[in-house]
């Protein structure tokens, strides 16, 4: 008997991962609890590791797309969908490893209310606490707030409220928009919106595609009843710098995509407050670097 079309596909954007792609390929084949594995495929953002050697030893049968260029994040995503048919697809980093049983939870969410779109699972660190994945869009002050406070005081009021530090990670909820490191999309509703948007190279992409979704009148999830667990950082670290400056360059496009009208005139001081804040974070991020300090993060 052929075997029916796979509930849900997994798309892993890999960039010298290293042996992690191959343990999180591992981990999505194991998640049987939708009622079989997922179709996996994998695109490789011009890797010079041996990641997909890896890879291809541990799990022959998955698909690997290699463009042999980096298309960055949204793209790469793009890509990997398109090679998918199943109505829930995920998009995962290499560096995340899916805990077993997520998968029947989170098609159990999509399958109670066809408006969800996009459902973020609960990401543990490495050292087992939670990682604020589930946020809001924050407002100019809590922005700017976050921005430059956040550096040094991470507790602070303006990143509380920005990443809803006080809202119980055990308790699903919605929310403005969930991390693209491990996310659960809706096919329908990405269709509708036209997929991730390929103007974004590296960061906020997530914000951005979950802020579409959203506007459009999809809804947008926290399901803690899946779980991943992500080491962060494996690719990213190999160029901590240009990591900063590309996290900076997506929060001014995103600016500049959501103001409308009176509030375009604030771009050039959105423009110029990035700009300080890129390089304080780089000058952090040298300081601690020697001291093993975490990366500045956003």
């Amino acid at each position: 008997m052929t075997p029916g079309p796979a509930p849900w596909a997994a798309v892993v954007v890999n960039h010298d991962a290293g042996d992690l792609l191959a343990d999180c390929v591992r981990s999505l084949l194991a998640d049987r609890s939708a009622g079989a594995p997922p179709d996996v495929v994998v695109v490789d953002n011009d890797s010079h590791d041996d990641s997909l050697a890896t890879l291809a030893g541990a799990c022959p049968e998955v698909a690997v797309i290699r463009p042999r260029a980096n298309l960055g994040y949204a793209r790469a995503a793009n890509l990997g969908i398109a090679a998918t048919r199943a109505p829930v697809v995920a998009v995962l980093n290499p560096d995340a490893l899916l805990d077993e049983g997520s998968a029947a939870r989170v098609l159990e969410r999509f399958e109670a209310d066809p408006r969800v779109a996009a459902c973020g699972p609960r990401i543990r660190n490495p050292d087992g606490s939670t990682y604020p994945s589930a946020r809001r869009i924050p407002t100019v002050a809590d922005a700017v707030g976050h921005g430059i406070v956040g550096l040094f005081r991470p507790g602070n009021r303006f990143t509380r409220r920005y990443r809803e530090l006080d809202a119980d990670p055990a308790v699903a909820r919605d929310v403005d928009w969930v991390s693209g490191a491990a996310v659960f999309l809706s096919r329908p509703a990405l269709d509708a919106v036209g997929g991730w948007n390929e103007r974004y190279f590296m960061y906020v992409e997530d914000v951005e595609l979950c802020w579409r979704l959203r506007r459009a009148g999809w809804r947008v999830v926290y399901e803690p009843g899946a779980g991943v667990l992500h080491v962060q950082g494996v690719s990213t670290d190999r160029r901590p710098y240009r990591m900063i400056v590309e996290h900076h360059r997506s929060l001014l496009r995103f600016a500049s995509q959501r103001w409308r009208g009176p509030r375009r005139a604030l771009l050039p001081l959105a423009a110029a407050y990035l700009a300080v804040r890129a390089t304080i974070a780089v000058v952090a991020r040298a300081a601690g670097a020697g001291r093993g300090r975490p990366r500045v993060a956003g």
